[in-house]
């Protein structure tokens, strides 16, 4: 008899897929799971290809299985697009979407994942990101005031 030992979950997972999906339905108001769904698998596979190294596993970490694996189904790309660029790339990802509905399918998405994966987290992740990432998962963005 094989005995195995499951490995302990990271102490940040916080909820499991449903949790987090219906999490995405009441920030972006969808009427139903299913397009909360949709949404929520669409912006973390194109979101996942902007990630890389510790900021990569730290999310995923803070994630359910599932939405883990929507964020490594794509490989790091060596391009990271402007906020503004990744959002119109989920227009077109999107069924339905125009540019301001993928702005705010992304922020619902983001906005969710600010708070499941912690305020440490969150801010490595939006250092490491073009300007105008802030924004979409919510928080200020600080910019510099020449004197």
């Amino acid at each position: 008899m094989t005995v195995t030992t499951m490995q302990p979950r990271s102490p940040m997972v916080t909820s499991d897929w449903t949790e987090l999906v219906e999490a995405v339905r009441e920030t972006g108001r969808y009427p139903t799971m299913a397009e909360a769904e949709q949404v929520t698998r669409v912006v973390l596979s194109g979101f996942g290809g902007m990630l890389r190294g510790d900021s990569r596993v730290a999310l995923t970490q803070a994630l359910p299985p599932e939405a883990s694996e929507a964020l490594t189904s794509t490989t790091p790309e060596s391009f990271r697009p402007t906020a503004r660029e990744f959002v119109e790339s989920m227009a077109t990802r999107i069924e339905g979407a125009t540019p301001a509905t993928a702005r705010w399918h992304v922020s619902s998405v983001l906005n969710v994942l600010a708070e499941r994966a912690g305020a440490p987290t969150t801010a490595r992740l939006v250092s490491q990101l073009p300007p105008g990432y802030a924004l979409l998962f919510g928080l200020a963005e600080l910019m510099g005031v020449a004197a």
